[in-house]
């Protein structure tokens, strides 16, 4: 690694030598204020008509954030990502976002942090650990559509949150205490909520969630109370360690390569990383797949045919994940120049693999229409598909949350038959979370429900846990 970095770096300083001065790529003339309202309020139009009028890269600038270089070109996201480590640094990106929120977290270390972290929060989503959830999460899921009304519309979207973060408290978190389930169960969507601006505020301004403003401001007071009760958690399960299997219990039991354990600040924001990164992002991609399948008759009739098949419910969420990735971009900081699409960037550039743009380039055929069957016959190209990112910062349970997807999509396709309430497709609005979801929540209307016996396969994650924000 350290020959690596070495000989980059004086590839890049030769350059310089040269005369080649680092720079940026030319520059979107839109005003800094016109761009952040058309990411945060416009994120996939915007980004698609950019895809279509430019090359890759780009350079933007948002207000808060900066000037930030976009790639969408495959082999350029190849050299983003696969290029040293030390060189593109995903933590120091992901820290304009969350570095106060969770300082600890995954998503905001680099270098011997992150390697110590990820080491130890690996055991956890892997093999039988994360297999024995499975039927937990298909029973879940098969009492939350019993509730759901016949011959009424509703939005689906927050049903798949109330699935996904009855996984967190049970399988994650492991709440055994009544009352604190409940709290919890009434506080964490309060804290899921918050948007991207709130994040990138309480960053560039820590004491926004020291002083009396917090106390009105729904998302920081819903967090206090949280962080209340999820050391109040952690302190119970280091008391009565015995008989838990969940995960907040299996991280209280690892121990890095030195023998230590994480502390209690450190499960705090893992469990708050699991809940942004993981609960959200899951919940919103079903939400767009059934979206998605209501509104092409053909694509759900199909499934509906082949709901045994893995291989098309893999299809339909690989799919669905193009078309409507919930998270649109993969970040990184550059701690030296690096060359990425024929550009020496600058140390310090700020580079995001756009996945939107990625996802609707030519690369697809066709690449606006809703077609599953393109993942039957053959794997996506490299660095195509980039729904979880990529490189050593590749989503950690990326396998297990399509499973997880897999699982929760073929229950509810098991026991009622869905209809859309109109055949418009729903926008994807990002005005109110990190992610991007459908901005009537995906509503849908259960028109009949299906008697079925047939066992369910339950072998399947607990939820998607992204590294890249």
């Amino acid at each position: 690694m350290a020959e690596q970095v070495a000989e980059e770096a004086q590839t890049a300083r030769s350059r310089v030598e040269q005369g080649v001065t680092p720079a940026l790529p030319p520059a979107s003339w839109w005003p800094s204020l016109a761009q952040t309202i058309a990411v945060v309020w416009f994120t996939e139009r915007y980004v698609r008509w950019g895809v279509r009028h430019f090359d890759s890269p780009r350079t933007h600038r948002l207000l808060g954030l900066g000037e930030y270089v976009a790639v969408w070109d495959p082999q350029q996201i190849k050299e983003l990502f696969t290029s040293d480590r030390e060189l593109v640094r995903a933590g120091e990106a992901n820290a304009r976002v969350l570095a106060h929120v969770a300082p600890s977290s995954l998503l905001v270390l680099d270098g011997e942090r992150h390697v110590r972290m990820r080491r130890v929060m690996s055991p956890p989503f892997h093999g039988e650990a994360v297999r024995k959830y499975g039927e937990l999460i298909g029973e879940l899921t098969a009492a939350e559509v019993q509730r759901w009304p016949v011959g009424e519309a509703f939005p689906i979207h927050p049903r798949m949150q109330a699935i996904a973060l009855e996984v967190i408290l049970r399988a994650v978190i492991g709440v055994r205490d009544p009352a604190r389930m409940a709290r919890l169960r009434s506080l964490l969507p309060r804290v899921a909520q918050a948007s991207i601006l709130a994040y990138i505020a309480e960053t560039n301004h820590p004491r926004l969630a020291e002083g009396r403003l917090a106390a009105r401001l729904p998302w920081l007071r819903a967090r206090r109370e949280a962080d209340l009760l999820l050391y109040e958690e952690i302190t119970a399960h280091r008391a009565d360690p015995d008989g838990r299997e969940d995960v907040l219990a299996l991280l209280i039991a690892a121990h890095d390569e030195n023998g230590e354990p994480l502390s209690d600040a450190e499960l705090r924001d893992q469990l708050f990383t699991l809940l942004i990164a993981g609960q959200e992002t899951t919940a919103t991609a079903l939400a767009w797949c059934f979206e998605r399948l209501l509104r092409h008759p053909d694509a759900l009739a199909t499934l509906q045919e082949q709901l045994d098949s893995d291989a098309h419910l893999d299809a339909v969420i690989s799919e669905t994940l193009r078309v409507r990735p919930p998270l649109d971009g993969a970040a990184r900081k550059l701690s030296r120049p690096v060359q990425i699409g024929g550009y020496l960037l600058p140390a310090g550039t700020i580079v995001t693999a756009s996945i939107i743009g990625a996802h609707h380039s030519d690369t697809f055929p066709q690449a606006e229409q809703f077609r599953p069957e393109r993942f039957l016959n053959q794997p996506p190209a490299p660095y195509t598909l980039i729904p979880f990112g990529g490189g050593p910062r590749r989503c950690l349970g990326a396998s297990f949350a399509l499973m997880e997807m897999r699982i929760i999509l073929r229950t509810v396709l098991q026991h009622v038959q869905l209809h859309a309430t109109t055949h418009k497709p729903e926008r994807p609005v990002r005005t109110r979370r990190l992610t991007t979801y459908p901005a009537k929540g995906a509503r849908v209307l259960v028109t009949a429900r299906r008697h079925t016996t047939d066992p369910q396969s339950h072998s399947g994650p607990l939820l998607a846990f992204r590294e890249d924000l």
